[in-house]
C-alpha cells in the first residue's frame, strides 16, 4: 500500500530504510490513518513537539506509520492550537499515546473517550506540559495523591484484585486492577507511569552527538537496539555514511542482546511453571553470555557500545573466535532444554491454551514484536525491509499460529537459535575498514528516524535537531507500548494464578514505556 493518492508533499528522509516526511492537514491526518488500516500498515508511534520557543509555542502532533513500502512520519502543524483529531477510532491503542502526550504537552485528540492522566499521576499540575519550550527552567510543586477512576465491573460475585505498584520481585512498578469472579477474570485494567524519569525532556537541547548515551539507557535490557535506532536517526539528520564494518558489529551487538533476553525470560518462563531446573540452566547460561560481552565490549549490557558514525569497541580476530566458540557451546545445551519444555508433560499444561491471542484479535489491536509472530503476523523488520547486514544474511522470522504461552515460548526458541546463526555469520563475514565515521562537531539541523527490530519488537526513534547541533525533540519508542493493552485481553477467562506466567510471555518494558 502506499500513501501517494493522499497527495502528501513528502520528501525522503536520509538512512538505510525507506521513509518519508509530510506535513499534513487536520483532514489528511485522518485520511491516512484509514489508508494505512485498510491497507494492512500499522500505526508505529504518536507524539507531540513544541518548535516555538517560551511564551510563543509552535505546536504540533506526529504520527510514524509503517506500510509495505517503508514509514511514513506525518506532521500536523497546531500552532497555538492544542486539538487533532482522535486516532482511536482507527488505532485502538493510539489512546495511550494521545493520553501521554496531553500530560507532556498539553494536546488533546478532540472526541477522544478516555481523557484521563496517563504519566502524570499528580507529580505536576495539569496545567504544566514538561515538553513545552521553557518548561524544563519552571519550578512545579507535586499535588497530592489523586485517584484514578478504574473502570469498574457489576455483576454478582464480581470483585477487585490490586496488584501492585510494588511488588514482590525486583521489576519495575506497575499496578494491575483485576475484576474476578472466584478466580477466573473478567477484566484486566493496567496503570503504568509510576517511574516517569524525564527522559524526552533531558534530551531538550542535549549535543545530538552525545544523545545515544541516554537513549541506551531508556531500557536496559534494549540498550542496543535503543542506541541503534538513535544512531541511525542521528545520521540521518546529519547525513553520514556509516562504514559497513561498524553496520555488521552493530548487528552482531543487537543479536547477542536478543539471545540474552530470551535466554533469561525462558528460564523464568519454567520457573513460573513451576520447573526450577529451567531458571537454573537458562540462569547460568544467560551469566556465561553477559559475561563475555563485559569481556569483550566493556560492558555486560554492552552500554555504550554504540555511537554516531558507527561502534566505540572493534573486535579482533581472537574475539570474533570466542564469540563463535560460545555459540557452538551454548546451542546444544539450549537444544536440550527446548527438548525438556516441548514434553515436560505438566510444564506444557500450564503453557498450552494460557494468554491466547488469536491472530484476528492481535491484527484488531496491533499487536507487535515477538508476541505478534506467536499470534501469526509475521511481521520482522529483519526480514520486510532488511538494511545492512541485515540484507545479506536472509533472517528466517519465527511463526507460530496458537497465540498462547506455548508458543510465545517457541517462538523465542526458534529466535535463539536463529540468532546464533546469524552471529556466527556476522563474526566470519566481519568486513575490513574502519569502524567509526568521524563525524566532527555536526553543528547543522535537520530531522532523521531510526527503526531497529529489538528482542521484543520494532523500536523506533524520532529526531529534530536544530541548527546548533542541539536536539529540539527526540521520540523513543517502545512496542511494549502496543502490547500492553493486548495483555489486557490475554488474560481474560484465565485464572489469576496463570497471571505471572502470561505476563513474563509477553516480557513488556515499564522504562521503555515510562520515559
Amino acid at each position: 500500500m502506499s500513501l501517494s493518492g493522499l497527495h502528501l508533499d513528502s520528501h525522503r528522509l536520509s538512512g538505510p530504510l525507506p521513509m518519508w516526511r509530510a506535513g499534513v492537514d487536520a483532514h489528511q491526518w485522518l485520511a491516512a490513518a484509514r489508508t494505512v488500516a485498510a491497507g494492512g500498515g500499522r500505526l508505529l508511534a504518536l507524539w507531540g513537539v513544541d518548535r516555538g520557543r517560551p511564551g510563543l509555542p509552535a505546536l504540533a502532533v506526529c504520527a510514524a506509520y509503517a506500510v509495505r513500502e517503508g514509514l511514513y512520519w506525518l506532521d500536523l502543524p497546531l500552532g497555538e492550537g492544542t486539538r487533532y483529531p482522535d486516532l482511536a477510532p482507527v488505532f485502538p491503542f493510539a489512546a495511550r499515546m494521545q493520553r501521554a502526550a496531553a500530560d507532556l504537552l498539553g494536546l488533546v485528540a478532540e472526541g477522544a473517550e478516555d481523557r484521563r492522566p496517563w504519566l502524570r499521576h499528580g507529580a505536576w499540575p495539569e496545567d504544566y506540559h514538561p515538553l513545552r519550550q521553557g518548561a524544563a527552567d519552571q519550578t512545579v510543586a507535586p499535588l497530592p495523591l489523586q485517584d484514578y477512576p478504574f473502570v469498574r465491573v457489576e455483576g454478582d460475585g464480581v470483585h477487585e484484585i490490586a496488584v501492585g505498584p510494588v511488588h514482590a520481585g525486583t521489576i519495575e512498578p506497575g499496578h494491575f486492577r483485576f475484576s474476578v469472579v472466584g478466580e477466573k477474570v473478567l477484566r484486566l485494567e493496567e496503570r503504568l507511569g509510576y517511574t516517569h524519569r524525564g527522559v524526552e525532556q533531558r534530551f531538550m537541547g542535549l549535543p545530538v552527538l552525545e544523545g545515544q548515551r541516554l537513549a541506551g539507557r531508556v531500557c536496559g535490557d534494549s540498550t542496543v537496539a535503543f542506541a541503534w535506532a538513535y544512531c541511525m536517526a542521528a545520521e540521518g539528520a546529519l547525513e553520514v555514511d556509516v562504514p559497513a564494518r561498524a553496520q555488521w558489529l552493530r548487528a552482531l551487538l543487537l543479536e547477542r542482546e536478543r539471545v540474552a533476553n530470551h535466554l533469561s525470560d525462558l528460564g523464568a518462563l519454567g520457573n513460573d511453571a513451576a520447573l526450577g531446573f529451567g531458571l537454573a540452566q537458562f540462569s547460568r547460561l544467560r551469566e556465561d553470555w553477559l559475561r563475555l560481552s563485559g569481556a569483550l565490549f566493556g560492558h555486560r549490557l554492552t552500554m555504550d557500545a554504540l555511537v554516531p558514525g558507527g561502534v566505540a569497541v572493534d573486535l579482533d580476530a581472537a574475539a570474533c573466535r570466542q564469540l563463535r566458540q560460545q555459540c557452538d557451546a551454548v546451542e546444544p545445551e539450549v537444544r536440550t532444554l527446548a527438548g525438556i519444555y516441548e514434553s515436560h508433560a505438566g510444564l506444557q499444561d500450564r503453557f498450552a491454551t494460557a494468554g491466547i491471542v488469536t491472530p484476528a484479535l492481535a491484527a484488531q489491536l496491533g499487536l507487535t514484536g515477538l508476541a505478534a509472530r506467536a499470534s501469526g503476523r509475521t511481521t520482522d523488520l529483519r526480514c520486510d525491509q532488511p538494511w545492512a547486514p541485515y540484507d545479506g544474511l536472509r533472517v528466517v522470522p519465527a511463526e507460530r499460529q496458537a497465540g498462547d504461552v506455548a508458543a510465545r515460548a517457541a517462538v523465542r526458541f526458534h529466535e535463539v537459535f536463529e540468532s546464533l546463526r546469524l552471529i556466527r555469520e556476522l563474526c566470519a563475514g566481519l568486513p575490513a575498514g574502519a569502524a567509526r565515521a568521524d563525524i566532527g562537531s555536526a553543528r547543522r539541523g535537520g530531522a532523521g528516524a531510526g527503526r531497529v527490530e529489538g528482542w521484543r519488537g520494532e523500536v523506533f526513534v524520532a529526531l529534530e535537531v536544530a541548527a546548533d547541533g542541539g536536539v529540539v525533540r527526540c521520540h523513543l519508542h517502545d512496542p511494549s507500548w502496543q502490547n500492553w493493552p493486548v495483555l489486557e485481553h490475554a488474560i481474560i477467562g484465565n485464572i489469576v494464578p496463570d497471571f505471572p506466567l502470561i505476563n513474563k510471555s509477553f516480557n513488556l518494558s515499564y522504562a521503555g514505556h515510562d520515559l
